[in-house]
């Protein structure tokens, strides 16, 4: 499953590339917000990665970089999730998220589970040993490969759908 899609990458210069970081903000403000309402739902859907996932790849680091410091930010600000114990981390793995992405779409400029699978373990990795360093707590650090599988297999598949047939082409 692999496609060469049109992928763009507007530069901060370009209101565009506020527009569509807004938007891809306003998809990780609301799309928690809907997996809350489930018990244990933000911790194993991790959906506040979805559209800086999308929003990176489809559009770039640019893109994706404004909408993964946004996101956090607004949600913990507005509804206290993530709480501000973990921002950081949260933070750090949405950062590394959009720069893999945005490295990943413009260096082999198509699509394919395989690569959206390699973003999300490269951000998943290094964003859990950036945890670890930070909070001193493994059990907490590995807290998405325990808890939040069913999220990075989300990312991918959905991911993958949104950048290929949804957004724009």
């Amino acid at each position: 499953m692999e496609t060469t899609v049109r992928l763009y990458a507007p530069d901060y210069t370009e209101k565009r590339t506020y527009w569509l970081a807004v938007l891809f903000a306003v998809g990780n403000i609301v799309l928690p917000q809907l997996f809350h309402l489930v018990p244990q739902g933000g911790v194993t859907w991790l959906p506040i990665y979805f559209f800086t996932l999308v929003g990176a790849y489809k559009y770039g680091w640019r893109v994706g970089l404004l909408t993964a410091v946004l996101s956090p930010c607004v949600n913990s600000w507005w509804f206290g999730m993530p709480a501000a114990a973990v921002l950081s981390a949260i933070l750090l793995k949405s950062v590394l998220l959009a720069l893999a992405a945005g490295y990943a779409a413009s260096r082999f400029r198509r699509v394919s589970v395989l690569l959206l699978a390699s973003v999300v373990l490269f951000y998943q990795v290094l964003g859990t040993l950036g945890e670890w360093a930070m909070t001193g707590d493994f059990g907490l650090a590995v807290q998405d490969f325990r808890i939040g599988l069913p999220g990075m297999a989300l990312q991918i598949a959905g991911g993958y759908w949104m950048v290929k047939y949804v957004i724009y082409k």
